[in-house]
């Protein structure tokens, strides 16, 4: 079975996750360690102080469409001025640093985020460490200073609300008029609508604390993934006959909301249908902090101690107490058979 999913038209099941992982990034550029951070450069690409580019800075969390436009746009621009383009991010991002306990979770991992950002081609991706140092350092000594240990700035894109450098006071006009004095063109790029809002990591992960799983792959472009190990789970279901796959992911990790959605697992270049309950259910005992159990079809074998990506589709309903497990049972197969339906039964090869 060849599915379409609704929210990324055009896409069938094996190239919406393969896209969605960005799977075929991987070898095209090396890494270096720079002082501050690190270096990833395309294959055959130099890059010097004195190397013209055109050079975008963001968080650049999800990369969602908002941020594959101000990355395409640095693209074009570096094209029609001959030179090279350079994607500047941090690591950790700056609202993990500064707000530490209250920070939001991650839709993407930074090694995920440097992958995500390599299949757009730029031709090099800056990371620099964020900490207390850069944190305190102004916008005119990040413009005027850092930048330049790596490359020349010829432009600079940003979104038009993004804010640079100590308690946020490089904005676009005082990034502009900066720019402006030392022969830099600093671009402010409007945000990118969509079903009437802006698109924001912000909006991407309110949709998935409500389950929205469908407008969140919208807003992202691709199917939103979290990434874990398969670990033995509690024993309390394995009498109800389903192959189940319990996975451990950080806690960074950006989870929908607790209830039952339709996905795909991946492992290995391989990606299996499945029911995904998030979040302990409330028939069994004690709940737990972070739960994800995936039913798979058409999947024989082990995969404990595996790595896994697992990618969400669609929800499906709510978790809610059962009275009894005949009751649980007859639920799950109805989620199985929607899965079944809507995303076929068997493995698809999706590539490494």
């Amino acid at each position: 079975m060849s599915a379409k999913l609704p929210a990324l038209s055009g896409d069938d099941l094996a190239s919406a996750a393969a896209r969605s992982l960005f799977l075929g990034s991987d070898g095209r550029y090396s890494e270096r360690k720079i002082p501050g951070g690190a270096l990833f450069l395309a294959e055959g690409v130099p890059l010097a102080p004195t190397e013209q580019a055109c050079v975008c800075i963001g968080a650049f969390d999800g990369l969602h469409l908002g941020h594959r436009s101000l990355v395409r746009s640095t693209i074009e621009d570096a094209r029609m001025r001959g030179c090279r383009s350079v994607v500047v991010s941090f690591d950790p991002l700056p609202a993990e640093f500064l707000g530490r306990a209250h920070a939001p979770g991650r839709l993407l991992s930074s090694q995920d985020r440097v992958r995500a950002l390599e299949s757009l081609s730029p031709d090099a991706i800056v990371l620099f460490d964020f900490d207390r140092g850069l944190a305190s350092l102004g916008y005119e000594q990040f413009l005027l200073e850092l930048l330049p240990r790596i490359v020349h700035p010829s432009s600079v894109h940003v979104g038009s609300n993004f804010r640079l450098g100590r308690m946020g006071l490089g904005d676009v006009r005082a990034l502009a008029k900066l720019g402006a004095l030392h022969g830099v063109d600093v671009i402010g790029h409007e945000l990118v609508r969509m079903e009437g809002a802006p698109i924001s990591s912000t909006r991407v992960r309110e949709a998935l604390s409500d389950g929205g799983v469908e407008l969140a792959a919208r807003l992202l472009g691709r199917l939103h993934f979290v990434r874990g190990e398969v670990v033995h789970g509690r024993g309390e279901g394995r009498g109800l006959g389903f192959p189940t796959a319990n996975l451990s992911v950080a806690r960074c990790a950006c989870l929908p909301r607790k209830g039952v959605y339709a996905g795909l697992l991946h492992e290995g270049g391989r990606v299996w249908p499945a029911a995904v309950n998030v979040g302990a259910p409330p028939t069994f005992s004690a709940p737990q902090a972070a739960f994800l159990e995936a039913n798979l079809l058409g999947f024989e074998g082990d995969l404990y101690g595996r790595k896994v990506d697992l990618l969400f589709t669609d929800w499906l309903r709510p978790s809610r107490p059962f009275s009894s497990k005949e009751e649980l049972e007859a639920v799950v197969l109805g989620n199985i058979d929607w899965v079944k339906e809507n995303l076929g039964s068997g493995m698809l090869e999706v590539g490494r």
